[in-house]
């Protein structure tokens, strides 16, 4: 039987598809008639809401109407059913002032439907396996019982092909346009690139002074030192210079007094439905003890337990390392020189391998341990997946530099993980999911060439395709990513200058592919409305903290600085622990003197808290005299 679309010709002209709702194949018509009007009956505060039903198969339609205020403009849902297999829910927000983004319409309508919670309900209409509770978020158990396929914003075509072209569709020397960014992802995804631009930046003075360094003073391990000191001072400044970058950044997308007070439950969050003492809604409850017993006798252990997992690979590759080096001193080869990096090469892959397993591991723990919030969901995700990543990166690093005191070996590591990590990267995250999303792409456009429809197919195509695009899961790995790289950087750099010319060279592509990757790979993201980089700003931090300590006693490692100190080490220890001290109080008098927020954006926000204050005031005057001729 040919598919009919002619369902599509009663949309009005101004209709705007936003979100898709994609059910699985075969689901029941009672759930979806249930879910529809759950999503009806959703308490609210005004204006005007419509829901339509089409069934392509019975050629009927059904249409409910109910009115209700909502930020001041009206929402319309349109659901239908246009083949056999699945269901759509398409929605569309009326906004006829353009008051807010496409991208701003779409996150209010993933916020309306990740609060859209189970009351007296025991089971899903149609799936009495599909348990339900009083507080239980109706989304996620529809995802988690396979019921509902994904929920996904559409792309706007006309705003993504302006935003390419002057994104990535010219080669070009030039800021990115986080304006634009901004406006179609959202802050989230415009600071992640902000940031991306501004350390590619930072990491010019390293790369410029590191290739003179490399060819100069290459084997003169003793003039490392020079290259450690300037080291400690980039780290702190380009940390404390971003900030200032970031408030004026998000000051101007309206955004920089965020507040976290009230933020509402995570949809994952579950519990016994309750009353919040502070906002008065409903919402569940779930007890901190039962939370704090699931981090300390769970969680908590099996990081210990994966920590202790890397550790045992890094000896093993310590193994492979003289394994390499005597059958390089048994046979003076060429090929003897190369197998010299192949253990190394090896090390890299099986790090990026279990980073990528100990991910999933860290998510599933997280979730379970069933936070109440999305920020705290993530700063416990971010503190796993951290602390994993930097033994199993850094360990060997470190047990080379200040164990073995190899600084040779230390040099071809550094460089091997270096480059082999950018690479790997590159091609999972970038090349691999565009060559996927082409293919796909070209057996969608023939499929459709080869039914026979009665109506314009764009809107069809658009759904057909972006549906099956890759989910974009937010910029955590992408900040891990730049993270491990600031690692590199600032840990041990000063032994192998170039790896801030590789990462420059990295960011230049990182850019440009992670670019591509949004506007041609991956479905479209919801936006999310945020004041800063959040607990990455602290995790860099830390790191700089670290190189503080690393760069210290490298420098009191070299030649040159034992040379000042022949006959006693302990008052070469004492004197590297002191100025290691002092550096760390340079690098925190440093922080405090440099404000986060430039002058001139202090002064505008006072200004904005006065003039708040002073309406506050006019309104409680007006009500009293309105009460006073009562």
């Amino acid at each position: 039987m040919a598919e009919s679309w002619s369902f599509l010709d009663t949309f009005e002209p101004n209709f705007r598809p936003l979100v898709v709702i994609e059910l699985a194949r075969g689901a029941k018509e009672e759930t979806v008639e249930w879910f529809t009007k759950r999503i009806v009956d959703k308490k609210a505060n005004g204006g005007e809401y419509s829901m339509v039903f089409c069934n392509t198969l019975k050629s009927n339609w059904l249409s409910s109407m109910k009115t209700y205020r909502k930020l001041l403009f009206a929402a319309r849902v349109v659901f239908l059913c246009y083949t056999i297999s699945y269901y759509l829910l398409l929605f569309d927000l009326d906004d006829n002032h353009n008051f807010l983004t496409m991208s701003e319409c779409q996150y209010i309508i993933k916020h309306e439907l990740e609060n859209l919670r189970a009351k007296e309900e025991k089971i899903i209409p149609g799936y009495p396996q599909a348990k339900l509770y009083p507080g239980k978020s109706i989304v996620r158990r529809l995802l988690t019982s396979g019921i509902l396929v994904q929920i996904f914003p559409l792309h706007d075509r006309e705003e993504l092909k302006k935003l390419r072209h002057s994104w990535y569709g010219r080669v070009k020397v030039g800021y990115q346009p986080l304006d634009d960014i901004r406006g179609y992802f959202g802050e989230t995804i415009a600071l992640y690139f902000g940031f991306l631009e501004y350390f590619t930046f930072a990491l010019i003075p390293m790369a410029v002074i590191g290739i003179p360094y490399y060819v100069f003073a290459w084997e003169d391990y003793d003039k490392y030192v020079m290259f450690a000191t300037f080291n400690l001072l980039w780290s702190t400044v380009i940390l404390e210079v971003w900030k200032r970058i970031c408030a004026i950044m998000t000051y101007h997308w309206g955004t920089l007094l965020m507040k976290r007070q009230f933020e509402e439950p995570r949809p994952g969050f579950h519990g016994v439905l309750g009353i919040n003492p502070v906002t008065g809604r409903e919402e569940p409850v779930y007890s901190s003890v039962k939370r704090q017993i699931r981090i300390y006798l769970v969680s908590l252990p099996f990081v210990c337990l994966c920590l202790y997992f890397s550790l045992y690979v890094m000896m093993i590759y310590f193994d492979l390392e003289q394994w390499a080096l005597d059958y390089h001193e048994e046979n003076e080869s060429n090929f003897s020189s190369l197998m010299l990096f192949v253990p190394s090469i090896i090390y890299a892959v099986v790090i990026e391998i279990m980073n990528r397993i100990y991910r999933y591991a860290a998510e599933f723990l997280t979730s379970w341990e069933n936070h109440r919030l999305e920020s705290s969901y993530q700063n416990h995700l971010i503190l796993k997946v951290l602390v994993f990543n930097f033994l199993n990166c850094f360990a060997s690093l470190f047990y080379i530099a200040f164990v073995l005191f190899d600084m040779k070996l230390l040099r071809q590591s550094l460089a091997t993980l270096l480059i082999t990590s950018q690479i790997l990267n590159q091609f999972v995250e970038s090349l691999l999911p565009y060559w996927l999303q082409k293919r796909h792409k070209k057996r969608m456009k023939k499929h459709l060439c080869s039914l026979k429809t009665d109506t314009d197919l764009s809107l069809v195509e658009q759904v057909n395709l972006e549906k099956e695009m890759g989910t974009y899961f937010g910029t955590f790995d992408d900040y891990l990513e730049l993270f491990l790289q600031f690692g590199y950087v600032s840990l041990f750099s000063c032994v192998y200058p170039l790896a801030a010319v590789f990462a420059v060279l990295n960011n230049i592509t990182e850019i440009y592919s992670d670019a591509l990757k949004m506007c041609r790979v991956y479905k479209r993201p919801f936006a999310e409305p945020t004041a800063n980089i959040g607990v990455w700003q602290l995790a860099f931090e830390t790191m700089s903290v670290i190189s503080v300590v690393t760069n210290c006693i490298l420098i009191g490692m070299s030649p040159q600085v034992n040379a000042l100190f022949p006959d006693s080490k302990m008052d070469l220890i004492l004197t590297v622990v002191l100025i290691e001290h002092l550096l760390l109080a340079i690098k925190f008098i440093m922080a405090f003197v440099i404000p986060d927020k430039p002058r001139d954006i202090q002064i505008k926000l006072a200004k904005l808290e006065f003039e708040s204050l002073e309406a506050l005031k006019q309104q409680v005057r007006a009500a009293d005299a309105c009460n006073s001729e009562k």
